[in-house]
C-alpha cells in the first residue's frame, strides 16, 4: 500500500469535565491520518494545541516562521496566533493532538521551553508521546470520573518529555542547564526532607549521581558543600521552632529538624550562631513583642 492509499482517519474525544477557569485543563484529544495536502488555516485558536507527528511529514507556518516537520516532531500552537499547517502531498502526516488551557497554562508552557519563537521540537523516537496522548483520548472516550485527572497526569508527563528534548536542542550549553537544574533538585530534596534522618549519600542515590560530582557542582553554584548546606538548613529551621514553639524542649526541637543527638545539635547551633539554643531562646523571650525581628 502506497502512502497515497493509506485510509484517511479522524477521531476526537472531549474531556467530560467542563472547563471552569481551573489552573490547567485538557479540553480534548484526537488523532488523524490526514489526506495528502490536507490543510488547516490560516486561523487563530483561543487555546494551546499540541501536535505529535507519528508518521509522514508536512509544513507548519506561524506569523513569522515556516517549519518543515517530520515523524517524531512536535509543534505547539499558541493562543491568538495566526497559524496554518498542511500535510505533505506524497507522505501525509499522521498525528495526535491535545488542546489545553487554564490560568497556569502560559507558565507551564514557558517552563517547558516552548516560546513563540520556538514552537517546535524533535521528540525523536519516543513512543511515550503517542502513548500519553492516546491515553488521554481513550480516557475521554470512556467518560470515567477519573478522566480529567488522567489527562492532567499525562499532560505533565508530556511537558516533562518535551522539556528534556528542548534542553537538548537549546542554544544554551547543555551542561550548564543541567547543572543548574540538578542543584535546584538537591535544594528541593533537602528542603523537604531535612526533618528526616537523610544523608547526602541517600540524596545522591535518589538523584542518580555520584556524591563527588554532586558535591562539586553544588559547591560551585552555592558556595556551600551539600553537608554544610543541609546542616545550616536544619539549624535555621530549629531557630524558627525555638522562637515559635516555647513549649518544645531543646531535645524535641533537635529531633524535629532531623538531628536526634541533642548534644551534637547544640554544638552545631553554637558553631553557626555563637550561642547555645537555650541562650538563643532566652534572648528571644526577653525581646519586646514588637521588636522581635530575628531571621
Amino acid at each position: 500500500m502506497t502512502q497515497n492509499e493509506i485510509p484517511y482517519t479522524y477521531s476526537i474525544a472531549s474531556n467530560p469535565v467542563s472547563y471552569e477557569n481551573s489552573s490547567l485543563h485538557v479540553l480534548f484529544a484526537g488523532e488523524s491520518q490526514t489526506k495528502p495536502s490536507h490543510a488547516l488555516g490560516p486561523k487563530i485558536y483561543d487555546y494551546y494545541l499540541l501536535h505529535y507527528i507519528e508518521s509522514g511529514k508536512g509544513i507548519y507556518k506561524t506569523e513569522h516562521h515556516t517549519y518543515h516537520l517530520k515523524q517524531g516532531d512536535l509543534f505547539l500552537i499558541h493562543p491568538s496566533q495566526l497559524v496554518s499547517y498542511v500535510s505533505d502531498e506524497k507522505e501525509p502526516w499522521r498525528y495526535r493532538w491535545i488542546a489545553f488551557t487554564g490560568t497556569e497554562a502560559d507558565e507551564q508552557v514557558r517552563y517547558t521551553g516552548f516560546t513563540l519563537d520556538l514552537p517546535v521540537s524533535s521528540a525523536g523516537e519516543q513512543e511515550q508521546f503517542s502513548k500519553l496522548l492516546g491515553m488521554m483520548q481513550q480516557a475521554f472516550y470512556e467518560k470515567k470520573e477519573s478522566a480529567h485527572l488522567t489527562s492532567l497526569g499525562c499532560l505533565y508527563l508530556v511537558f516533562a518529555l518535551a522539556k528534556e528534548r528542548l534542553l537538548l536542542e537549546s542554544a544554551l550549553p547543555l551542561v550548564d542547564a543541567r547543572v543548574g537544574g540538578t542543584v535546584k533538585q538537591m535544594i528541593q530534596y533537602m528542603s523537604t526532607q531535612y526533618a528526616h534522618p537523610i544523608s547526602i549519600e541517600q540524596m545522591c542515590s535518589s538523584l542518580g549521581y555520584n556524591r563527588a560530582y554532586l558535591s562539586r557542582i553544588f559547591k560551585k553554584e552555592t558556595g556551600f558543600s551539600p553537608v554544610t548546606y543541609l546542616l545550616k538548613l536544619r539549624i535555621d529551621k530549629s531557630r524558627q521552632l525555638l522562637r515559635e514553639r516555647p513549649e518544645l524542649s531543646v531535645e524535641q526541637v533537635s529531633a524535629s529538624v532531623g538531628l536526634p543527638d541533642a548534644l551534637y545539635f547544640s554544638r552545631q547551633f553554637k558553631r553557626f550562631y555563637k550561642q547555645s539554643p537555650t541562650a538563643y531562646r532566652k534572648q528571644v523571650q526577653k525581646q519586646p513583642s514588637d521588636k522581635k525581628s530575628f531571621p
